[in-house]
């Protein structure tokens, strides 16, 4: 029962996917012109056709992401123990960060086409933003909430700072980093998408738009299923790897 159970949740994913399919399927029997809903084997043969395309622009799209990701992860933990062990890093950082967030990305998105020019680097650097805050403030967050207990007992048996930190501290925060990582995933392609809206001649975001501009909605529906399944299987991996990592952390069973 227990290896059944392991596969409920892919099951589960599997029949909500099909129910969606068969319910876009029902909708676009109505008088509902193509242009604005394709059906779904117009956008199956979209994908079919073009698929050489648009796997030139889902690799660039992916590498934008995955790029935005390693570096916004990066960035997030160096700051996140930074503020841990400096107070005054803390007082001056974190207004910082949190006004980070209060702005709107789209806001940020021509400024940075501007400075990193139409290249990649503007679209990475969209990746960052997004992904930046959630890391910094779920690991910082878990660094600060560990145990006093375990920091006492740590001292007790001679522990540096640093054996501290890498035996104590960090054990403690991987559940609560781990959480950030996951919704790092789940929103890393906002940015890299939102820069390709911008400014770009190349990824899914340029794809979506071109076709939008010349209302070919199977070619738009096809290139934000991939970024979908982009989506899907980077938290999926991200969410294994996790899994892996951090398995001696309880989880509660529904």
């Amino acid at each position: 029962m227990k290896h059944l159970s392991r596969f409920a949740p892919l099951w589960r994913g599997i029949t909500l996917f099909c129910g969606l399919i068969a319910l876009w399927w029902l909708v676009t029997l109505l008088p509902v012109p193509a242009f604005l809903l394709p059906s779904p084997a117009a956008v199956a043969q979209a994908l079919w056709t073009s698929k050489s395309w648009l796997g030139y622009h889902s690799l660039i799209t992916f590498t934008e992401i995955l790029s935005g990701m390693m570096i916004g992860v990066a960035l997030g933990c160096l700051l996140a123990l930074g503020m841990t062990f400096s107070s005054r890093l803390q007082r001056w950082m974190m207004p910082l960060v949190l006004t980070s967030q209060a702005i709107p990305v789209f806001a940020l998105a021509p400024l940075l086409v501007l400075w990193f020019g139409f290249g990649m680097s503007a679209k990475v650097a969209m990746a960052v933003l997004v992904i930046f805050f959630p890391v910094t403030s779920a690991f910082y967050d878990g660094l600060r909430r560990v145990s006093p207990g375990y920091l006492d007992l740590a001292r007790t048996l001679g522990a540096s700072h640093g054996s501290q930190l890498r035996h104590v501290r960090l054990l403690a925060a991987l559940p609560a980093l781990g959480s950030g990582l996951r919704m790092a995933a789940a929103v890393a392609p906002i940015g890299a998408i939102i820069g390709e809206w911008v400014g770009s001649a190349e990824g899914l975001g340029y794809v979506m738009l071109n076709a939008n501009a010349r209302m070919q909605s199977d070619i738009c529906f096809a290139a934000l299923f991939i970024l979908v399944l982009m989506t899907l299987a980077l938290w999926l991996a991200v969410d294994a790897l996790l899994r892996r990592l951090i398995d001696w952390a309880p989880e509660s069973s529904s």
